[in-house]
This record gives structure tokens, sequence and C-alpha cells, in this order.
């Protein structure tokens, strides 16, 4: 069993260690793929992707992740790709350039049918009505095959101002069986710096309506480190939350980076958080959930024993990609729509960015693909590695040398001296055919992860978000 299952199991809760996190913190990979998209570049296009596709025989059916980025309001925290539009005919445009992009993926793709994984992620995939929805979901299964198996996951991310009882068992008889809910944080002074007004009565109506509509699943996103927060006020969310009862909770860190995401100038530096304050509201968080019954998985999730999110850790088929942590390991990813990313085979293709450059690269009648990247074996070996260490806190140097043919740990004998500095610290314990991540330094697995990123030092101050 994994180790980071096992201390979970044993109620071993991370530590929060103030002083190794103020000397630790800054600028690091929130590590959802490897290498990072700043690697991504714009001579792997279309055809690269074709003939990545075209090694794709007799491998598992492929995860389907779904990107709809309209939103009637600014956030002012959000990071995301996202329009802001009510313009009922751009949307109407977007679902019918998505329909011709599934129809497309759905023409190249040569693997197995039959999918057990898809999401549909924004902005705010509500927006959507729901002769929209069904048109979508319908292409999907002709074109990749849903399943009739209740262990599939089906998931889309709900704001709850945008639905009531009735749109929710809508969602749920279009074969949609989990939803995360944006909740972000339900203190209304906190709601209004960052333009994001919702009553507690309002989530409460929403996590309802979806287990009254079947939703074998109901998860709340959560946000720390947002302005107006402190430990006391968050605490009040995070109980009111825990009281709730979600499956899965998952509390983000807020990543301000106003010079990538225009829409965060409209915070003031002097209403958020400081570092020492952040990580009180972490440890709020992590205290509460664990009192309350939750496991913590990875970094940032909680779920509750029985969730598949836990499940998967113990097993040992917890895996990272774009949208965090997920139960699919080893499946293809195919991202759809404007930004998505997708991974397949060796790998990375990421769509444009705007509605313009989406929808006249469909109207050719090619996929489409604004950058991406091909991984050499050197990246494969790693990305593998840093998974280890994300998803499970440890790295098995012998299953890995014995996979790839080399001896890893001599291969990364150049890391030798900032793991130690790491193990001296207490953030890992080495031993001759293992690295484990400790309780110390569960909280800062990025920066562990970071030592065998080779375009580490590459990457630009500011371009990611804080370790904590």
């Amino acid at each position: 069993m994994p180790s980071i299952a096992r201390d979970a199991q044993m109620n071993d809760e991370p530590i929060l260690d103030a002083d190794l996190i103020r000397r630790y913190g800054g600028s690091v990979p929130r590590y959802t793929s490897y290498p990072t998209a700043l690697q991504f570049t714009p001579h792997f296009g279309h055809d690269a992707l074709l003939t990545a596709l075209a090694r794709c025989n007799e491998v598992a059916a492929p995860s389907l992740y779904l990107h709809v980025p309209f939103c009637a309001n600014p956030c002012f925290y959000c990071a995301c790709t996202r329009i802001i539009t009510r313009q009922a005919a751009v949307i109407e445009c977007y679902v019918d350039h998505l329909l011709a992009e599934i129809a497309l993926w759905a023409s190249h793709w040569r693997g197995a049918r039959g999918v057990r994984q898809l999401h549909f992620g924004g902005g705010t995939p509500t927006t959507l009505d729901d002769t929209q929805f069904g048109a979508l979901m319908t292409a999907l299964d002709q074109g990749f095959g849903f399943i009739d198996d209740p262990a599939r996951e089906y998931s889309l991310e709900i704001d709850p101002r945008t639905v009531d009882a009735a749109r929710l068992k809508t969602l749920a008889a279009l074969g949609f069986n989990r939803v995360s809910f944006g909740v972000q944080d339900l203190d209304p002074a906190v709601q209004q710096a960052v333009n994001r007004e919702q009553s507690k009565d309002l989530v409460v109506a929403a996590i309802d309506g979806a287990r009254a509509a079947g939703f074998r699943s109901v998860a709340v996103d959560l946000i720390y480190g947002l302005p107006r927060q402190t430990p006391e006020s968050f605490a009040e969310t995070l109980r009111q939350v825990a009281a709730l009862r979600p499956d899965r909770v998952a509390v983000y860190a807020y990543a301000h980076m106003p010079q990538q995401f225009a829409a965060q100038r409209q915070i003031r530096l002097d209403e958020l958080p400081d570092g020492a304050t952040r990580l009180q509201l972490l440890e709020r968080a992590r205290a509460t959930y664990a009192a309350a019954g939750y496991r913590m998985i990875g970094m940032d999730h909680f779920a509750l024993p029985e969730d598949d999110l836990a499940r998967a850790l113990d097993a040992g088929t917890l895996q990272r990609n774009f949208q965090g942590y997920s139960t699919q390991a080893g499946t293809d990813l195919i991202g759809i729509g404007v930004s998505a990313i997708s991974r397949i085979a060796d790998c990375y293709a990421q769509n444009s960015k705007t509605l313009a450059l989406h929808a006249a690269a469909l109207d050719a009648g090619r996929l489409p693909v604004e950058r991406g990247l091909h991984l050499d074996a050197d990246d494969l070996l790693r990305r593998e590695l840093i998974e280890s260490v994300m998803c499970r806190g440890e790295i098995d140097y012998d299953a890995l040398s014995e996979r790839y043919g080399i001896d890893v740990a001599d291969y990364f004998g150049h890391c030798a001296t900032a793991l130690q500095a790491l193990a001296d610290d207490g953030l890992v314990e080495l031993s001759a055919d293992r690295l484990r991540v400790t309780r110390r330094g569960r909280p800062l697995v990025r920066n562990v992860a970071r030592i065998f990123d080779r375009y580490a030092d590459q990457a630009l101050t500011g371009r990611h978000s804080s370790a904590i």
C-alpha cells in the first residue's frame, strides 16, 4: 500500500511547520503535468498530434475533458480561461464548434471505446442550456462510447447560483453522476471582495438538490488566501461545509498573479492575507476535515474514506492531471474546447485560447492545436517519478530502474545534495532503494518534486503559484 495511504489510515496527519514553509515557500509549479505548460511550444501542432494519435492502437478508452469558458460575471480570483458574455448567439456558435471538434477527434481516435471518466469544466459549464448539453452528450457518446456502469465518473463544475433542483435533475438524466460546486468562501465580506456573492442557503439548496437528483458524488471547492479572509472567518466556512458532508472538498491556494490575469487587478493587495496567515488558513482546513473524518489526498483535497478518490489512493491508481487529482491513472486525456489540454501517449497538445482561432481551425477541418510538446525519454522518466511523488509520496527506485532499464538512483545522482538537504530538514526519508515524503514534507511535496524537474531553473518568477 502506498505510504501516504498508510499514514492517512493511521490518522498520521501532515505537519505544517511554519519555519520550513517560510524557507521553502515561493514560486513552485503545481505539477498538474510534467513538463509543465510553460515548456509547450508552437512547433508542436496539428500534424504532430495526428502522429501521436496514430500510435494509439489497442490502448484504453480515453478520459474526456470539455471546456466551457463562458461566465456571466467575472470572479476576481479566477485564473482560468474564461469569457464574460451573456450573448446566446456566441454560446450557440461555440457549441456548434464543440460538436465539430468532437466529431473530428472521434474520426482520428483509434484506441478503445468505453469512457469511464468525463468532466465538463470552465468557466461556468451551466451557461449551456439543456438542449446544448444534450447535443454534446449525444455526440460524445456516439464518438467515444459511454458505459452503463455506476462506477463511471461523469462530472461537471457548477456555480450554485446557476441551478435549481429541476435543472440538477435534468443534468443527472443526461448522464452526469458527479458534481463539484464552486463555493470558495461563505463569508459575505470575502465574497464581496472577489465579486462572488452567494448565500449559504443557496449552497445548501444546490447540494440537497444534487443528492435528490441522484448524483453519486458531491464535491465542494474552496479557496484559501483570498482577500479579507481571516483564520476565524475561514474556520467558520470550513465548519459549515463540513456539516454538509460533501464527499470531497478541495481547498485550493489562491495564486495572485495579476500580471497574467487581468481580473485579479481588482483585488486590493492590502486585503490579501500574508504568508503566516495563509499557513493558518491551511492548518484550519487540515484540522477541520481530519476531525470530521475526511482523509487528506495529496496537498489540497479531502475525501470521505469510502470515496473513490480515497480508494484510488489506497490502490495506487491516483493520478494528477490538469483538473487536479483523479482516479484514472494511465489513461489518455482528450481535451476539447478553447485552451483545453490533451495528454496523448508521449505528447501534450493545447488548443487555441481564443474563440476566433478555435473556430477557424475547426472550420478548416483541423483540430485546433496551438502548441504542445513531444516528450523525450528523460521527460517520460521524470514525469512518472514526479507523479509518484505527487500522488503516492514516494519513489521506488528499483521499480523505476527495472521499467526504464537504467539505474535510476545513479541517473539522479546529481540531485543527491539537494535531496540530502530535504532529508536534513525532515521533508523526506532516503534509503538505497526509496525516497519517502514524510509528514513534515507532505505540505511541501511540490518542492520535493521540483528537485527532479530539469526545467525548474527556466521558470520565471511569478509564473507559478506559491508553495502554500
